[in-house]
């Protein structure tokens, strides 16, 4: 039986493959958006365009434009040279032909989570909406099935301890890590072993239709930016980082995982948006609040992606 998944994304490109995973592998009962990768009204568009692509008939709805505390634009410059202008950079990509569901994601989320049971919210940008919603509706906590979130890790990306999505908005992620319920958490330790390399791109590139060779194109785009950001020979294409939180859920088996408390530091001129992990061996560390991906076998999970697109070809 499909696990139900609501995503909530700030597309981006490894946003995109995680709609197609999500639309594929389970049973997607809805799109949200949160400003991230680009500002709100782009991330909203390239989820729209993705719904397009796949033909799927899934709701979007648009959330949070700006995190719980600070600045609009609190990204941007990293953002951009990450996913370009429109977070989405790469291809040529139509206008959506089918309207936004609705603005008010977090209400969409509060309600799909009390209608429908045993709902997994993957969340795969900064945690903004999902925050809000815990908050506004405390009583979703007992009737989720869990969170599956991209972000966090031993290390950082936007900063050198702070990972872009928990970093964007720390405090909304310090309510969702301290929730209470079934959490998962795919940091950069295990995402940064996800790579687009040069063969995996080319196998996607080598389906046929028009999804395929977009998301090709796209994912070109994003290892170039990743190689000329990273060291010389230290990264071979760009980490696919969002689609692990969705295979998380649907695949669990792909996995290796620990159970961990994790807390996030939310001040701190050099540690703001840092996920610390407790992996002391001493009996008085504070209880597990969330498994922490450490491994996975990320050629079959590649190979899970490769099908999903093949899926949708048409």
């Amino acid at each position: 039986m499909m696990r139900r998944i609501l995503l909530d994304c700030d597309p981006g490109h490894d946003d995109a493959m995680a709609i197609v995973s999500a639309a594929r592998y389970a049973d997607l009962v809805g799109i949200t958006t949160v400003a991230g990768n680009a500002p709100l009204e782009r991330t909203t568009r390239n989820a729209l365009v993705m719904r397009d692509l796949l033909g799927i008939d899934v709701p979007v709805h648009s959330g949070s434009a700006q995190p719980l505390l600070g600045p609009l634009g609190y990204g941007a410059a990293h953002s951009v040279a990450v996913h370009g202008e429109t977070g989405l950079d790469g291809a040529d990509l139509p206008e959506p032909t089918t309207p936004l569901d609705g603005t008010d994601a977090v209400g969409f989320i509060i309600d799909t989570c009390r209608s429908v049971d045993d709902v997994w919210l993957v969340p795969v940008g900064p945690l903004t909406n999902i925050a809000l919603a815990l908050r506004t509706a405390p009583d979703i906590a007992e009737r989720i099935a869990g969170v599956s979130l991209m972000g966090g890790g031993t290390f950082g990306n936007r900063t050198a301890t702070g990972e872009f999505n928990v970093w964007a908005d720390p405090e909304a992620a310090a309510i969702v890590f301290g929730y209470g319920g079934p959490l998962v958490m795919a940091g950069l330790d295990v995402t940064h072993r996800f790579q687009a390399t040069p063969e995996r791109v080319t196998a996607i590139g080598a389906l046929p239709g028009v999804l395929a060779a977009t998301l090709a194109e796209l994912l070109t785009f994003f290892s170039d930016n990743y190689r000329t950001r990273h060291d010389p020979g230290s990264m071979r294409g760009a980490a696919v980082h969002d689609p692990l939180a969705v295979f998380a859920v649907t695949h669990p088996d792909l996995f290796e995982r620990a159970a961990r408390h994790v807390m996030v530091e939310t001040s701190g001129d050099h540690t703001r948006g840092m996920t610390v992990i407790d992996r002391r061996a001493i009996t008085e560390r504070p209880a597990p609040n969330c498994d922490v991906l450490t491994t996975l076998d990320d050629d079959a999970a590649f190979d899970l992606m490769i099908g999903a697109i093949a899926h949708f070809t048409h």
